[in-house]
């Protein structure tokens, strides 16, 4: 490996480098972002319990079978074909001439929100069942025992593997050079190329997955500890000063 050339490239391409990095930091985050509140909402309406008979339970069934589809079909096929069919085959079959940027949101939302679904549905079964017997008892509804309820533990038993979706979907991005999105990998493939240096390029492009991916870890492994709190917590009670004799008699000389 050639360190001069690293300088070189570096010195040379850190524009496309940044501009890389800081595409697939947007992608991700908003994939992040929108592919959690999909999971939330896709989630939560596994979890509503099945009527015994009627309308709702016949409508429940159809909505779920629908949602199972759709976490099945995108858990069991790659990004990379997923961008090429949604991209590419959305123009040919329908003439849709979409935005790049979006694609690329909305391809990683989407995939996003089909693990994240099956995370949010394991975070609200992990919850003990009196909490939602306790919820039913004093009047309140699904809806309310979610959002007052469970959802606050859930959220926070599901922060880590949040947080690993969102590492993944940091180096997943790089599969949107499919479909010519300009993200990191998109980028560095361009600079190896006008250089000829692959692996010194590619090289500075680990070091940047790298630097993003520990950082992202790092702000989320804080943000756990902090919703945790103190380890250890001191009663109010035991910081209390207990008044003993002489403290009486010597207020009593004073008044």
């Amino acid at each position: 490996m050639n360190f001069q050339w690293i300088v070189k490239i570096v010195s040379s391409n850190w524009q496309m480098f940044l501009r890389g990095a800081g595409m697939t930091l947007l992608i991700s985050i908003l994939g992040t972002i929108i592919g959690f509140l999909i999971g939330l909402v896709v989630g939560v309406i596994r979890t509503i319990p099945m009527p015994e008979r009627g309308f709702k339970r016949i409508l429940l069934k159809i909505v779920n079978a629908i949602l199972l589809v759709y976490i099945e079909i995108l858990r069991g096929t790659p990004m990379i074909v997923q961008a090429m069919v949604i991209y590419y085959g959305s123009a040919l079959a329908f003439g849709i001439d979409m935005n790049k940027l979006f694609a690329a949101i909305f391809i990683v939302s989407i995939n996003t929100g089909a693990y994240m679904s099956e995370i949010v549905r394991g975070g609200i079964v992990s919850i003990d069942k009196g909490q939602f017997e306790a919820a039913e008892a004093i009047g309140m509804n699904h809806f309310q025992t979610m959002l007052n309820v469970i959802l606050p533990q859930a959220i926070r038993n599901i922060l880590p593997a949040t947080g690993n979706e969102f590492v993944i979907n940091i180096k997943d991005t790089s599969v949107l050079n499919v479909i010519s999105v300009t993200e990191l990998y998109f980028q560095t493939k361009s600079v190896a190329g006008n250089n000829f240096r692959y692996f010194e390029s590619f090289f500075v492009a680990c070091v940047l997955y790298f630097v993003m991916t520990f950082t992202v870890t790092r702000v989320l492994r804080y943000i756990e500890k902090r919703l945790d709190g103190p380890k250890d917590y001191i009663m109010y009670a035991n910081q209390m000063q207990v008044a003993t004799p002489e403290d009486i008699l010597r207020k009593e000389k004073v008044y």
